[in-house]
């Protein structure tokens, strides 16, 4: 309880100092929030206007499409919501050698991680537009909405955002070893992720799906799930839950390893080549 208490109390803090950032300027305030609608819907708008113009892709119709695209959108707004700050973005803070920082404060790290990157007001506008393009596909496809069909759900949006999240620390431990070269691995891996996420995967060969199932596995963060939700896929519910557990398994032990390296070496921030220097 004393540790609940400490992490609930941490993201009180970091929801205000984001209330507080958002609103110190109204003109900065909507400016954030309108962009951050439209850099949204303009990443969805690809493939809904594909989707529209041939009455659907391949075996999904127009709004089962729509439907993949609001999960993906919830997706990445709830990774801007709960892990900004350069916690998605792991390799910054290694690289740049922001994990002393992280260090040194009188909590576990991974307490640290779970909270610094709360910011429930400028990043709760991707999550409310994808909320509000699942609600319309839903309602569009006339969806039986069961507990146990929620309960999936949020099984699945939780283990899609998980597996974000470990493969942006899996990559992102390449930092620990190379702090210049690898220091926006992360953003890089979590863009390739974010790009692909709203493309249906039925017409790649088997090869190629197998390898975004796996060593990519991009069809994890909306493809896969949708199809389970949307029962295109009646076997395998589990899957998506066992590739989070196996990729956060694997992210964990780089990013140990990397850790033990780190204690050797330091950080270069401060040195004459360093990140500031």
């Amino acid at each position: 309880m004393n540790t609940l208490k400490k992490i609930i109390s941490r993201l009180r803090v970091q929801a205000y100092l984001d209330f507080m950032w958002m609103t110190r300027d109204s003109k900065l305030c909507l400016i954030n929030i309108v962009s951050d609608i439209i850099l949204n819907l303009a990443g969805v708008a690809a493939v809904f206007l594909l989707a529209t113009r041939f009455e659907g892709i391949g075996i999904w119709s127009r709004d089962q499409i729509v439907f993949m695209l609001g999960y993906a959108a919830l997706v990445r707004g709830i990774m801007d919501m709960g892990f900004s700050y350069n916690v998605l973005h792991i390799s910054r803070r290694i690289g740049r050698g922001q994990m002393d920082h992280v260090l040194i404060q009188p909590q576990p790290v991974w307490m640290a991680f779970l909270t610094e990157g709360f910011m429930p007001f400028s990043g709760i506008w991707a999550f409310l537009t994808g909320v509000g393009i699942t609600a319309w596909a839903i309602l569009q496809l006339n969806l039986t909405l069961t507990f146990y069909w929620g309960l999936l759900f949020a099984l699945h949006l939780f283990t899609s955002c998980i597996i974000v999240l470990a493969f942006s620390f899996l990559w992102g431990s390449l930092a620990f070893w190379a702090p210049l070269a690898a220091e926006e691995i992360s953003s890089r891996a979590v863009n390739f992720m974010y790009q692909l996420k709203s493309f249906p995967l039925d017409g790649l060969g088997p090869y190629v799906l197998l390898s975004m199932l796996t060593v990519l596995p991009v069809g994890f963060v909306a493809w896969y799930p949708a199809r389970q939700l949307l029962g295109l896929e009646t076997t395998g519910i589990w899957h998506t839950t066992a590739v989070a557990m196996i990729l956060s398994l694997v992210a964990f032990v780089a990013f140990k390893k990397g850790m033990k390296h780190y204690e050797q070496t330091g950080s270069q921030r401060y040195l004459g080549w360093g990140h500031r220097n």
